[in-house]
């Protein structure tokens, strides 16, 4: 592995990818191994976090590896005028890795610069979360059977949302068709969309999905992020622009799956949640064998 840290997915290549799923599938089959015995795993979450924090700590227990950090930047030296730089060169010392969330794009990219081990990063701000990234990766191999000519669909907040900007990263290695399906608020950067241009991947941009949500074999829902807004009266005007509701899936694929990243607030009807479609639940659970899997692929564990 080239970069030792994982701050984008673009850090793995395509075979890194792959060997780090094929991990998480025996990670998935024996999911409590002594592989971190001896390693101090630092979390260091500057912004709240429920699934991604639990997951990671999940997964470094059962692996047997001991966690130090804080959950909430107000009970770290922060609050004391502590540069970024000064606590990621003070927690290298005390550390084996260190996971990150930070809310400023860029941040885990600079702390991979500054810290003496391995960084994950576990999201910065509306940048880029490459670990949600390989279980969503994850997710949709193992329900779809393959990564390749797949149609997906990403619904909602597609200009703040860094879990659908690093999944179209990832996914664009791939023959992958793109529905972006937004508010003209929250459409998808032009920069993703110039990317997806220079590799002559097709994409096609929708204010609604009603008449072509049979064509999916994934829809990725997200939730409209009110901290991403400055003005309220904007959220409010596109807060519950999308929901997905269980009458539409009738004549949807067989084989399509519903992500969500989560937490949900209203755009997935609890209707859903019992279609054998609905996948998200279990998405999430997929996150401690991808996690225990990147882990051990940044420390060269066997």
């Amino acid at each position: 592995m080239n970069n030792r840290s994982l701050v984008s997915i673009d850090d793995f290549s395509t075979e890194e990818i792959i060997s780090t799923l094929d991990l998480a599938e025996q990670f998935e089959k024996e999911p409590v191994q002594k592989l971190l015995e001896g390693k101090v795993i630092a979390t260091l979450f500057f912004e709240p976090s429920t699934r991604t924090r639990l997951s990671f700590e999940s997964a470094i227990n059962k692996l047997g590896g001991k966690i130090v950090g804080f959950t909430d930047a107000s009970s770290s030296s922060v609050t004391k005028g502590e540069s970024l730089h000064d606590t990621i060169r003070m927690v290298s010392s005390y550390s084996d890795l260190i996971v990150m969330r930070h809310p400023i794009e860029g941040s885990a990219r600079y702390a991979s610069e500054v810290a003496s081990v391995p960084v994950i990063n576990a999201g910065d701000g509306a940048n880029q979360h490459p670990t949600q990234t390989m279980l969503d990766l994850y997710s949709i191999r193992k329900t779809q059977g393959t990564l390749d000519n797949l149609n997906i669909f990403m619904v909602g907040d597609l200009k703040y949302g860094r879990t659908v900007h690093s999944l179209m990263m990832a996914m664009s290695r791939w023959n992958t068709v793109f529905n972006f399906i937004a508010p003209e608020e929250l459409k998808m950067p032009d920069e993703f969309k110039l990317y997806l241009d220079n590799l002559g991947l097709k994409y096609y941009e929708h204010s609604d999905f009603n008449d072509i949500i049979s064509k999916a074999d994934i829809i990725y829902m997200t939730r409209v992020q009110k901290e991403r807004f400055s003005d309220p009266i904007d959220y409010e005007k596109v807060k519950n622009i999308y929901v997905l509701r269980n009458s539409m899936l009738e004549n949807t694929k067989p084989t399509m799956r519903i992500l969500h990243p989560l937490p949900r607030v209203n755009e997935i009807s609890p209707d859903v949640d019992s279609n054998p479609k609905a996948y998200y639940f279990k998405q999430a659970l997929n996150g401690v064998f991808t996690r225990q899997a990147i882990i051990c692929k940044l420390l060269n564990i066997k």
